[in-house]
């Protein structure tokens, strides 16, 4: 029998010997490369804590002390050893788990995450729990170098180096990566610690073996010694105990670390070094490729695909940006650390000294977008829906107040399917609509994505331009750089009696479903400025009104509709279908949609329900 397959919860794994956990991590990285290749997901980032997963459960009590993962890919180690490996299977399915951690899942999954940089605010909170109640347990925030670069972090840093008394450690996983490659001053100084080996190797073992008396004189002499050998450590000047960088891969250097500091009361920082994609060599050779990849054959890898599929809206985007910086030299292409993910990499390369990679700091990148927009350029923000939640104070007070010429390229809008609910971009109809000045659009096909994108680019102010993942209808993509007049819908069907008004992905399945109903259907196109004209037309002529979209329904483009016929004085009966007033989970995109009648057999459903 395998060790892996002894192991059910943390507690078995702390009954193993140390020569063990290293067979275990062994089998446990050979299980994390099987099950992948079977569901897809996330492989370089898990490949690359299978030790650190391993040491963290071995040296600490959990769940009673609590481990927080910072974005969470990285946690199908973590999965499979607390319980989930024989659902392993299901991973990212519909009603199978989560990608991610998810309380409801897991006791050992201490807190919901799947946007970086949450960690260490979290661990403060439990940690502070805890000596609030009287508790001794700890409180570990697991996070990477590349989250690490967003201001949420050092917040977080900044209030809990003030406190003494608490068991807090602060694990940086630095491999040197996130999801594009490293960049910015942290990094830098990241690889400047990197280079102090002789320092850091020195300052462990001094921790670890000096007798009491002696540690006032170590002290002392680290501080001197310090500033002649690297930097000054720039996390113990927010109050934690700096410890580091140690191998990440190294059993026998990560336990005896983690065992000393959790005798060690107050914040504690501990730098960890590990490699992603480690002990697979084709995700070593490329991490980008395999950071989260499809289905495919561990001994073959992931094949180029052989047959031409439609372009996706991604591809989309990412020629457009290419053919409007050629064509104006003030455009200025900026993305949060998504460069891949985004479509920004024929850009960076043909147009290097107008892209800006702001790491993952979304709230820096669209007020950065702004001062950039004070000075006569054009930037475009690329940007994914569910991302720019964290910029909306700074949408508003930055960019939509003072009216600035920014463009925003949401991509990822709408359900998304394996990701799930923490990567769903479903709201942002509904809170970009809210704030003056903005012009919101939503394409229904690829060609009319690049029409919006052009069109959001010219308009003198701020603009999104809301496009789902994944690939179109295959519409022919025109190669002008052509303009829509900006609040106006598109009638694509005469019918009778009930039309339906859609918006964006939903305007095909509404297609669909027209033709058995014989209903009129009309692509809204903006959601801002709505089309009050064409509204009051078809209010006029139809007896019933359906909108569609592919968002909440709350506060989106059907409650403009409704806004609009009230303005108007216009009363008929009216139906506003879109994803429900809840969070939708995991699954195939368009089993999902199905779920929430959002597909053609689904509005046709609901539309014969309600008025026929």
């Amino acid at each position: 029998m395998s060790l892996l397959t002894t192991i059910n919860s943390p507690a078995d794994l702390r009954q193993l010997s140390r020569p063990q956990l290293v067979s275990l991590a062994d089998e446990l990285r050979e299980y994390v490369i099987n099950s992948v290749s079977k569901t897809g997901g996330h492989l370089s980032s898990n490949l690359g804590t299978v030790e650190l997963t391993i040491a963290l459960h071995y040296v600490f009590n959990t769940p009673e002390d609590r481990l927080v993962w910072d974005v969470g890919h990285q946690t199908y180690p973590h999965k499979i050893l607390t319980g989930r490996r024989d659902q392993m299977h299901s991973l990212r399915q519909l009603d199978g788990i989560s990608g991610f951690p998810r309380r409801s899942e897991s006791e050992y999954d201490t807190f919901g995450t799947a946007h970086s940089s949450t960690s260490i605010s979290a661990a403060l909170g439990m940690a502070l729990a805890a000596r609030t109640k009287g508790e001794s347990r700890h409180a570990v925030a697991i996070i990477g170098d590349g989250s690490m670069t967003a201001g949420m972090a050092f917040e977080a840093m900044n209030n809990a180096g003030v406190y003494d008394d608490i068991n807090m450690l602060v694990v940086l996983n630095d491999n040197d990566m996130s999801i594009s490659p490293p960049v910015g001053a942290l990094n830098r100084y990241l690889a400047r610690l990197m280079s102090g080996k002789f320092y850091a190797a020195a300052r462990n073992v001094g921790k670890s073996v000096l007798p009491s008396p002696m540690l006032e004189l170590a002290r002392r002499f680290e501080e001197h010694a310090k500033g002649m050998i690297v930097p000054a450590t720039m996390f113990e000047e927010f109050g934690f105990n700096y410890i580091g960088p140690i191998d990440g891969h190294d059993l026998e250097s990560l336990i005896p670390t983690l065992q000393n500091i959790k005798n060690l009361k107050g914040p504690q920082f501990l730098h960890v070094v590990t490699k992603k994609g480690q002990g697979y060599k084709l995700a070593e050779a490329d991490p980008i490729l395999y950071h989260g990849p499809g289905k495919f054959n561990p001994e073959e890898g992931i094949k180029p695909a052989t047959t031409a599929a439609k372009k996706t809206y991604t591809q989309v985007f990412g020629d457009w940006l290419c053919d409007m910086a050629a064509a104006d030299d003030k455009l200025i292409g900026i993305t949060p650390a998504m460069r891949e993910g985004s479509g920004m990499v024929e850009f960076e390369q043909r147009f290097p000294k107008r892209y800006y990679d702001v790491g993952i700091a979304e709230q820096h990148s669209v007020t950065f977008a702004g001062g950039l927009a004070t000075e006569g350029l054009k930037p475009v923000l690329a940007i994914y829906s569910t991302f720019l939640q964290r910029g909306y104070d700074q949408l508003i007070h930055d960019i939509a107040l003072q009216n600035l010429d920014v463009t925003f390229a949401l991509d990822r809008a709408g359900l998304v399917g394996a990701d799930g609910a923490t990567h769903a971009g479903n709201y942002d109809l509904a809170y970009l609509r809210c704030i003056p000045n903005m012009v919101v659009m939503a394409p229904s096909d690829e060609n009319e994505c690049r029409q919006m994108l052009s069109t959001g680019y010219h308009y003198p102010g701020p603009a999104a331009i809301r496009y789902p993942r994944g690939a179109g209808i295959g519409a022919v993509i025109q190669q002008e750089l052509s303009q829509l007049t900006i609040g106006t819908a598109e009638l694509k069907r005469q019918g009778k009696n009930i039309a339906i008004l859609a918006f964006g992905s939903m305007v095909h399945p509404a297609l669909k479903a027209a033709e058995t109903l014989d209903a009129t259907v009309v692509n809204m196109r903006f959601v801002k400025p709505i089309d009050n004209a064409m509204i009051a037309e078809i209010a006029n002529s139809h007896d019933a009104i359906v909108t569609i979209e592919e968002g909440c329904t709350m506060g989106g483009g059907g409650s403009a509709i409704a806004e609009a016929l009230a303005a108007a004085g216009l009363s008929k009966p009216l139906m506003i279908l879109g994803l429900p007033d809840r969070f939708v989970d995991h699954g195939d995109p368009g089993l999902l949609l199905a779920q929430c009648g959002l597909n053609a057999e689904g509005i046709e459903a609901s539309i014969r329900q309600r008025f026929l």
